[in-house]
């Protein structure tokens, strides 16, 4: 069986299946995905995640506040971020990190909501999940500061360089891929796959964005985490099982064993 270890389930456009977030679960699990962290944007998305949840047996929640939502005008406090975190369904703190891509203009809000969220995490003894662009050093070194390295955490959607993957896995994090290893042009992220140890590896959608090959034009769903994970096999020369057993292994580790660190080696 799968995970999905990142995605976003209340953005997701349900009419290929009646209108059901219950049937879109269902065509994944049939596809042996059985397990999906969907992971808050704001305050408010948080909050309608944690309802949602408890209705969708294997679904979990990260609650926080992305770090291009500075539109929304207050910051989030530790406090609400923390009383979020306590819920039963929640599992994580995130997405939280600093995007200079898109985000420059609002780099000193990005940087006091990121060590925000670390905080709480920190609070929560759980893990923290990071979104970083094109801010390697300035996201390493809150995580140095601020993280919590036993609860840990993990680079969402990793596209950076192998320097910052070991700097990330130094500091107990793992590395999530996404459809993005399947694209004609990600040759060099296809080699930081094939040096990281499978067992600091998640597979994840990011749903609805980044639809993987073979099915780029459509929504991206859970269901196609299959595809990123058959990608991981491909590069590793390795079997799909194995793949779908150490990455399912890893989530319940980081997620739910209350303790993020690796065995040793």
């Amino acid at each position: 069986m799968l995970v999905d270890s990142h995605c976003h389930l209340d953005h997701l456009d349900l009419s290929d299946h009646q209108n059901s977030l219950h049937n879109l679960l269902k065509t994944a699990r049939d596809r042996h995905v059985s397990r999906f962290l969907t992971v808050g944007v704001d305050l408010d998305s948080s909050l309608k995640l944690v309802e949602l949840a408890p209705n969708h047996p294997g679904v979990s929640v990260s609650v926080g506040v992305h770090p291009l939502q500075k539109s929304i005008p207050v910051m989030p406090e530790v406090s609400e971020l923390v009383a979020l975190g306590r819920h039963d369904v929640v599992v994580a703190i995130g997405e939280t990190g600093l995007d200079n891509y898109y985000g420059l203009d609002s780099a000193d809000w990005q940087k006091e909501s990121f060590i925000r969220h670390l905080k709480a995490a920190s609070q929560l003894r759980k893990p923290v999940i990071v979104h970083t662009r094109e801010a390697r050093e300035e996201t390493l070194a809150i995580l140095r500061e601020h993280a919590d390295i036993q609860s840990a955490g993990v680079i969402h959607c990793f596209t950076e360089t192998w320097e910052m993957a070991q700097s990330a896995m130094e500091l107990n994090f793992y590395l999530s891929f996404s459809g993005i290893i399947t694209f004609r042009n990600a040759s060099a992220l296809r080699d930081i796959v094939k040096k990281v140890p499978l067992e600091r590896i998640l597979v994840e959608t990011d749903a609805p964005w980044l639809t993987p090959m073979p099915y780029r034009g459509k929504q991206n769903e859970p269901q196609f985490v299959v595809e990123v994970a058959k990608a991981v096999a491909d590069i590793k020369g390795i079997s799909f099982d194995e793949v779908a057993e150490v990455t399912s292994n890893n989530f319940e580790k980081l997620f739910f064993s209350g303790n993020g660190s690796f065995p040793a080696r």
